[in-house]
């Protein structure tokens, strides 16, 4: 007895197969909440909320790692790190959009049957550019904020004094 664990969804040419990944329940719920595919969102909530995740976790990373690390400008320059790669891929959203957007219906797959619609048109990916670039730089300025105002956040009180001096 052999169980077929992949199989053809539709045309087997397309490509879009049904795995016990893709195809499972739990899969299907969280992928499809995602702000790139939820339902009664529009293209300028999208970029925002995706530009402010992008935003708000790119600055860690120059911060802590970059050249300055160790520094009194490390938070400085990685909020201007992030801005600028936010910024980078902006451009990239822009010359995805003018580079035949619209042209064809987002294609509904296993994972996500009912994909938005708002994104394929070149207003709706302007629309979601406009909002990436101010969610990301938003969601950089506000974890430089987060870093510089770590006395405001009471750890004595959180763990009891367990990191007491």
């Amino acid at each position: 007895m052999t169980i077929d664990m992949v199989q053809a969804a539709g045309d087997p040419q397309v490509g879009n197969l049904a795995t016990p990944v893709n195809s499972s329940f739990l899969a299907k719920e969280y992928i499809n909440y995602l702000p790139a595919y939820r339902k009664g969102m529009s293209s300028y909530g999208r970029g925002l909320e995706i530009g402010i995740a992008h935003g708000y976790w790119l600055y860690g990373p120059f911060a802590v790692l970059g050249p300055f690390r160790g520094t009194e400008l490390s938070d400085i320059v990685g909020v201007l790190a992030a801005v600028g790669l936010v910024f980078i891929l902006t451009i990239c959203l822009s010359i995805y959009s003018g580079a035949g957007v619209g042209v064809h219906k987002p294609t509904a797959t296993i994972t996500t049957p009912e994909p938005p619609e708002n994104l394929s048109t070149k207003e709706g990916w302007s629309d979601f550019a406009s909002a990436f670039l101010i969610g990301g730089c938003g969601g950089a300025f506000f974890a430089y904020l987060l870093c510089q105002t770590p006395h405001l956040i009471p750890l004595q009180s959180i763990a009891g004094g367990v990191w007491s001096s």
